[in-house]
């Protein structure tokens, strides 16, 4: 990822500085004009903005600790949690800089194309100064001035997608070893979660209503009733229905606690009252 980000700073005219762990690894940015510098403390002192793309918040804090981050701005796209950024933040104003965490919505291949945004939060001022640096690689969108406000909706929206990702593995898992033939299933599956995707902006106004019940076509009861076909087809199929089970007990629950006429919104207060 932080060769993606410099290639596109390199392609897009600004001077860029590239410093990582395994020399090596910056050849391919210093073939295209980038300048190595022999240590982390070398590449900040070169430019007043400072991003670190590293493996993880430890990493970070190594690699930093001995440079003098005094008068300048960090931006640290690194992929962490919440009270991580929050914790690095003080961490970085206590040395002298700005700060600023990223939560990068994209893989490599998508840097620098349409599509790939990253999300800010923290010293607004240091993001509103070098938004267009920021922009060159992906688009921008700040979330706020909570540090740890990125990270969340990255993890958030990850969380989201692996649990898209749990059904679409389920549901090919059924068609394993018959005749259909996975591209053809896949044309249907696709615009079919497109469809549903919806409806995470039904949720979202349920829960700021507070109002779970009022126009649910498909309610928890009726859903319920029904999630005895897709246990039993997953047993006739041979496959292990681990991927749906727990949401399947939790909307049980949820009826069991009398909330049979709402829909899937009110599992968002059970699992944060868990």
């Amino acid at each position: 990822m932080g060769t993606a980000l410099g290639r596109a700073w390199l392609a897009a005219g600004h001077p860029v500085t590239v410093w990582n762990r395994t020399p090596g690894r910056t050849a391919a940015l210093t073939a295209e004009g980038a300048v190595a510098a022999g240590s982390a403390a070398e590449a900040v002192a070169a430019n007043r903005l400072v991003v670190a793309c590293l493996l993880d918040d430890a990493s970070v804090g190594t690699a930093l600790d001995g440079a003098d981050l005094a008068g300048h701005d960090l931006v640290n796209l690194t992929t962490g949690t919440p009270a991580e950024a929050r914790e690095r933040a003080v961490w970085a104003e206590k040395r002298g800089a700005r700060f600023l965490d990223g939560g990068i919505m994209a893989v490599p291949p998508m840097i620098g194309a349409p599509g790939a945004f990253v999300l800010y939060s923290g010293h607004q001022e240091l993001f509103e100064e070098h938004r267009g640096a920021l922009a060159v690689p992906a688009g921008t969108e700040y979330v706020g001035a909570d540090p740890g406000l990125a990270a969340l909706y990255d993890v958030a929206l990850l969380s989201g997608m692996y649990g898209m990702l749990a059904g679409i593995t389920h549901a090919f898992a059924l068609l394993r070893g018959t005749e259909v033939a996975p591209g053809d299933f896949a044309a249907l599956l696709v615009p079919w979660l497109n469809a549903m995707a919806g409806t995470a902006q039904e949720t979202a106004g349920r829960l700021t209503s507070g109002d779970y019940t009022t126009g649910v076509v498909s309610n928890l009861a009726m859903q319920v009733a029904g999630s005895g076909t897709l246990l039993r087809t997953a047993a006739e199929q041979g496959v292990s229905a681990e991927l749906l089970t727990p949401f399947l007990h939790l909307m049980r629950d949820r009826v069991a606690a009398g909330h049979a006429e709402e829909d899937t919104t009110g599992l968002v207060d059970v699992l944060r009252t868990r």
